[in-house]
């Protein structure tokens, strides 16, 4: 009974989701060329954290915003430049006090295509009184943002990336008081723009170990920036995996879930600035003890049952591989056919298959739910993003009325619609789950994919019936062309007719 209750649950979210079986586009809508997000608010207060310990930038700002107008309010804008429009991905808006309070909506918002300022709009679930307060969490990311220097270096040196932003947050609205913290994967950080401080601070940042803090700093107006470029030291791969496939299998009749997933990788970093030793290179992992900003090693760790792992390239099969698995873990770890540099890339493909009692589960009401993460991948300490996200959920043939629900933040889902995928011994071909999502981080590696269908027992047998009836038409056709004669009558059997 409980069981039951679960599914029946699930399905009641599900028959609410935005997406079935129709196209969903892009997270965005156009507003006229003339506006201008209206001065209806002010940051009281702004705390800006910006984490650079991957090779992505993950943003958090933490903002009591104050309603200053008349009437009520649930619209609240944030400015970004075309070109970080297009990296910002992974977008989720929460309340910092009342952490039940919600759906927040993010969406981009464009008012004319050829400025250079372009807008999130976040929608409050409530709208705020004239005079309330809200404190807001919002947190994004923003993928390609490094830039390496120098750019070119030696395969034994280390690497150092810089990244520009603004001690200010870039806001629509006055901000009364904020700061800005920048958090670093080390302490070495040799280079970074320096403030006149305020108060008893002489100068901004404050450095204190692996973080810089710039402010706090007073009333400033909107649109107030002041540039600010750092370089550190990130002697690690900045992997970038420029398109991800991957592809989700369900078959009934064989209980098995295959799940494959293609990937086209390259390293952002540093390029080489001579050509690659092998010799150097051995040795570096020997006296270094492995301390190297190329790809040496990708870990999957994978859901536990899973099995018949295989990893391929261009070429064929790798044999650089090891998988383990037991009751409590499965992991797959890979090794390049070459360590990957600064420039270089590698496209590769891996797969495996697991139980489909692992995922699926059959409803009270005859139909199915599958619960499948929407991103695995690799998990590297350095991080690793995602540009673009291709997810195809191949169902039986004859699956209808397909939904879907997924936790992924509904700003980076572009693209969402149920298709036909043909394949052998199909008629009609297989009903697939189509969904593209940009800009997305490992962060969101094991966020669930949750799609139920209906699968008609007619649907069930059609396939079985399909072979069996090939069989019995092929065995009919080889008995009819076996009485065939085919043989010429002989002279004295023409005479004695």
């Amino acid at each position: 009974m409980k069981t039951s209750a679960v599914f029946s649950a699930v399905l009641s979210l599900l028959s609410l989701a935005s997406a079935a079986g129709s196209d969903k586009g892009s997270s965005k809508s156009t507003l006229p060329s003339t506006f201008k997000p209206p001065q209806v608010f002010k940051n009281a207060n702004l705390v800006h954290v910006i984490s650079v310990e991957k090779n992505y930038v993950k943003e958090n700002i933490n903002v009591v915003v104050e309603n200053i107008d008349k009437k009520v309010q649930d619209e609240y804008y944030l400015p970004f430049t075309a070109d970080q429009i297009s990296r910002l991905g992974g977008v989720e808006v929460k309340d910092r006090k009342d952490t039940s309070a919600g759906p927040f909506v993010a969406e981009n918002v464009e008012f004319d295509p050829e400025s250079d300022t372009q807008y999130l709009r976040i929608r409050l679930p409530k709208p705020l009184a004239p005079g309330a307060q809200q404190t807001l969490g919002i947190s994004y990311y923003i993928l390609k943002a490094y830039s390496p220097l120098p750019a070119a270096i030696k395969q034994e040196e280390a690497q150092f990336l810089t990244y520009t932003f603004s001690a200010y947050v870039p806001s629509v609205y006055t901000t009364s008081k904020q700061k800005t913290e920048v958090k670093f994967p080390s302490a070495n950080i040799p280079d970074y723009t320096k403030l006149p401080g305020s108060g008893d601070i002489k100068e901004f940042p404050q450095k204190q170990g692996s973080k810089l803090t710039y402010g706090p700093f007073d009333e400033k107006p909107a649109g107030a920036y002041e540039p600010i470029r750092v370089r550190f030291e990130f002697n690690r791969p900045v992997t970038h995996v420029a398109r991800l496939e991957r592809d989700i299998e369900v078959s009934h009749w064989g209980g098995n879930v295959a799940f494959e997933e293609r990937y086209t990788l390259y390293h952002r970093g540093a390029n080489l600035s001579s050509l690659f030793n092998r010799v150097k290179w051995q040795q570096s992992q020997y006296y270094q003890q492995g301390n190297t900003h190329a790809l040496k090693e990708l870990k999957f760790p994978l859901r536990v049952g899973s099995v018949d792992p295989y990893y391929t390239d261009v070429i064929g099969n790798v044999s650089t591989s090891r998988f383990r698995s037991n009751k409590r873990e499965a992991s797959l770890e890979i090794k390049p056919r070459y360590p990957v540099f600064g420039g270089w890339k590698y496209p590769f493909t891996i797969g495996w298959n697991s139980d489909a009692k692992n995922f699926l589960r059959k409803t009270v009401t005859g139909g199915f739910v599958l619960n499948v993460p929407f991103l695995e991948g690799p998990k590297q300490n350095e991080g690793v993003e995602y540009e673009q996200v291709e997810i195809r959920v191949i169902l039986p043939e004859g699956a209808e009325n397909v939904k879907y629900v997924t936790s992924i933040p509904t700003q980076s889902i572009i693209y969402a619609n149920v298709e036909i995928h043909k394949t052998f011994l199909d008629t009609i071909g297989r009903t697939a789950l189509v969904i593209k999502a940009r800009n997305l981080v490992d962060d969101f590696r094991d966020r669930d994919l949750v799609v139920s269908y209906d699968y008609p027992l007619s649907a069930s047998l059609r396939k079985p019936f399909i072979v069996f009836s090939s069989i019995i038409a092929f065995f009919v056709a080889v008995w009819l062309v076996g009485n065939i004669e085919l043989k010429f009558a002989s002279t004295a059997s023409v005479s004695k007719k």
